[in-house]
């Protein structure tokens, strides 16, 4: 069965119209007189330590406290898919001193999880949509040595069950990138849940898993250092980063497109003038050539969504994964 993403339009255009709506809203924020930040902000990361979500925070955190001579603490609290740090974050303060960092598995979250004591949309307001990279299909050379994709689907095809994909937790976006990928290949690949894409990376390159459907944030560097091996980046389009990794539509999957975003958050409650100002050093952070230049090594940029465009683009990919889940019959395991 092949799943086709009717909502990428709609992703597509709230995304075009971020870039003449975030201009707007910068100059309206820049009027903001809050002391923010008068200390050092937290930031909880629902996921451990070396994932995809840390290979944006950390430099994002040097950056500010550059700009801001605050410190932006990253604190990892990983667990249940990225659940448990956002149920944490929700019952913070909202003071602008404890901010959150979520990803795309916080819009699938919703359909895998019915009992979450949280709501991404009504429990926190949208700041700032941080980065937008394509998923790559990434295996480990020596458990999977094929030269390109063509043998390994091949082998794939050959022996189902043998081979396993690891992911940052049942419901995420690696999760259902790789049940999406089966349903559209007609293969057999045993899911290897673990708690975060940090750890699930890590097997990979040590060779206790096979393969991964990775945010291309967290790969990219193992990728450049040939500890695994990039056979696919998800879309129409080859990544910049990576121009000699083909792309699904090449491989004769037209219709596998799978994004890894990253976004920042605040608990709900938050005063408008605190948010302004957190919205503000956000992008004056993102804007900086040392950012612009980590972001595209990883196949990413900077998003130019305003805060009310983000989340309508949350309230879209939220719709959009719960067909896709409802569709490929993914459960928690």
């Amino acid at each position: 069965m092949t799943f086709k993403f009717s909502a990428m339009s709609t992703r597509r255009d709230v995304l075009r119209a971020g870039v003449a709506g975030a201009a707007a809203y910068s100059l309206g924020s820049s009027q903001a007189q809050s002391a923010w930040p008068a200390k050092p902000v937290t930031v909880i990361v629902p996921f451990p330590a070396g994932g995809g979500t840390d290979a944006f925070a950390r430099p994002l955190s040097g950056q500010f406290a550059k700009n801001t001579g605050k410190s932006l603490i990253i604190e990892n609290r990983g667990g249940a898919g990225g659940t448990l740090g956002a149920s944490i974050a929700a019952k913070a303060a909202p003071d602008g001193y404890t901010l959150f960092m979520g990803a795309v598995h916080h819009s699938i979250a919703p359909a895998m999880y019915p009992r979450l004591d949280y709501d991404i949309q009504k429990d926190f307001v949208p700041l700032v949509l941080l980065a937008n990279v394509p998923q790559v299909l990434v295996v480990n050379p020596k458990n999977m040595p094929y030269a390109d994709f063509k043998g390994f689907i091949e082998a794939v095809r050959k022996a189902p069950g043998k081979y396993n994909y690891g992911s940052a937790g049942a419901g995420t976006s690696h999760h259902l990138a790789g049940e999406l990928f089966k349903q559209q290949t007609q293969t057999f690949i045993t899911h290897i849940p673990y708690t975060g894409a940090g750890p699930s990376l890590r097997d990979l390159v040590g060779g206790q898993v096979d393969m991964m459907f990775d945010g291309l944030g967290s790969s990219a560097a193992h990728i450049k250092g040939g500890r695994v091996k990039a056979l696919m980046v998800s879309g129409g389009k080859r990544n910049p980063a990576f121009p000699d990794v083909p792309c699904a539509a090449e491989v004769g999957l037209p219709d596998y497109t799978v994004t890894t975003w990253y976004g920042m958050w605040a608990p709900k409650g938050t005063p408008a003038d605190v948010q302004a100002r957190i919205v503000e050093e956000l992008r004056k952070a993102g804007a900086s050539d040392e950012l612009k230049a980590i972001w595209a090594s990883n196949g990413a940029e900077f998003g130019t969504l305003t805060p009310p465009q983000f989340g309508s683009f949350v309230s879209a990919e939220i719709k959009r994964w719960a067909a896709v889940v409802k569709a490929s019959g993914a459960k928690l395991e």
